[in-house]
């Protein structure tokens, strides 16, 4: 086997592991404390700070990463998420609402930690200027990524019913150190590492085309999570009846399609492009398109639809169209940044994708209280406007040369 083929693989595997625990654990902590008395807005202040340390995470990851090499804090990352699975078995007791959000703020860190390490290390492992190459193996793991996601949603369930909390909990943090053990005899060291040490002032990247990349990703993921994090759920729940079972079984069935279909981006869109990876008039097509499938079911709940076909039928349509939207940004950002400066780069931009995150999830709370699941998605549709406007100022990829050299 090639060795960039071969090392590819493994970042991959232990994405993938990294993954399993991450959906695992959101379901173990909501399910179990949920059981144990937790509100709702208890249970969702638990993720406060795992959504927040994002922000930090990305900023600096990048940083670190090009000082001392992706794989090294792609593995910080997965030692951290040992100690916060383990962390959370403990009796009852000691599971206060402070302590159990710095279990998950240190979760948090170590997934950011861990995804921006991995999908920065796709850039340094592609020998060749091949476009098409890098977005196929970039979209195979993002799509991959979130289809084990929801994967986990399942596992974490099943373990909690099948062996109880505290020992999924073991059970998935020994899993993940063995992944830990094995990817680290496996991969070469100094993966991204910057032959100068970069200063800190670096991070902030002077390349426009990376700049309004961020600022779209912002609103775009930020569009997702303001009416999917809290008002679906409690739309179906509270509205719909819907039990929790048929809740999280049908967001988790949404992830791993989701996923699916990132995946399948370069098959979907490959022909339109002529055997190039797509540049900024594709982000800019498929970010109007996206902004359809909001304001269409808003538009059918005020008209007075069934609610249940037109949340499902719109759910899965916004996923397919979301999907496409993630896979060419994910891809844009590797191809604008050049080899040496990848991890602060993606860094950078996983640090807006994070702020649209914490954006979205703290405006669907207010929003659903306020204006109902519609008032959620006009502001959705909004800041996937937003992001298509930011987009207009996306170049695209120069045909002699598959990435931008000054980045």
């Amino acid at each position: 086997m090639a060795p960039d083929l071969r090392n590819y693989l493994t970042v991959t595997g232990g994405y993938w592991a990294f993954t399993i625990t991450d959906g695992a654990i959101r379901m173990l902590v909501v399910l179990y404390f949920h059981l144990l008395g937790y509100s709702p807005f208890e249970v969702a202040m638990l993720f406060l700070f795992y959504e927040f340390f994002g922000i930090v995470t990305n900023l600096v990851g990048g940083w670190l990463g090009a000082r001392i090499g992706l794989n090294l804090t792609m593995h910080i990352g997965m030692g951290m998420q040992v100690i916060a699975l383990a962390m959370l078995a403990v009796p009852d007791a000691w599971l206060s609402v402070p302590y159990v959000m710095f279990a998950q703020a240190l979760s948090g860190i170590a997934k950011d930690l861990n995804k921006m390490s991995a999908k920065a290390s796709v850039k340094t492992l592609v020998s060749s200027d091949s476009s098409s190459q890098l977005f196929k193996w970039v979209a195979i793991l993002t799509g991959s990524k979130n289809a084990l996601k929801g994967g986990g949603f399942f596992i974490g369930a099943a373990l909690l019913q099948w062996i109880g909390f505290r020992a999924a909990l073991l059970v998935l943090a020994g899993m993940l150190l063995v992944v830990l053990i094995i990817t680290a005899i496996m991969l070469p060291s100094g993966v991204g590492k910057m032959k100068s040490k970069p200063k800190f002032s670096q991070v902030f990247s002077k390349v426009p085309a990376i700049n309004w990349l961020s600022a779209a990703r912002f609103f775009l993921f930020g569009s997702r999570d303001v009416w999917f994090v809290v008002g679906l759920p409690v739309f179906l729940y509270d509205v719909l009846k819907w039990d929790f079972m048929e809740v999280g079984a049908f967001l988790a069935l949404w992830v791993i399609g989701y996923g699916f279909i990132q995946a399948s981006a370069p098959k979907l869109i490959g022909r339109s492009h002529h055997g190039r990876g797509p540049g900024g008039g594709t982000a800019r097509f498929w970010a109007f398109a996206l902004a359809v499938f909001p304001a269409g079911i808003a538009l059918g709940l005020a008209w007075g639809w069934p609610a249940d076909m037109v949340i499902i039928t719109g759910l899965i349509l916004f996923g397919i169209v979301f999907a496409i939207n993630s896979a060419v940004h994910s891809y844009l950002i590797l191809a604008y940044s050049s080899h040496d400066k990848v991890a602060m780069n993606v860094g950078f931009y996983y640090m807006a994708n994070a702020g649209g995150r914490l954006a979205g999830t703290v405006l669907s709370g207010w929003a659903y209280q306020v204006w109902g699941l519609e008032g959620c998605l006009w502001w959705s549709t909004g800041f996937v406007l937003t992001a298509a406007i930011l987009s207009l100022a996306l170049p695209e990829i120069p045909e002699e040369e598959n990435t931008i050299r000054t980045a």
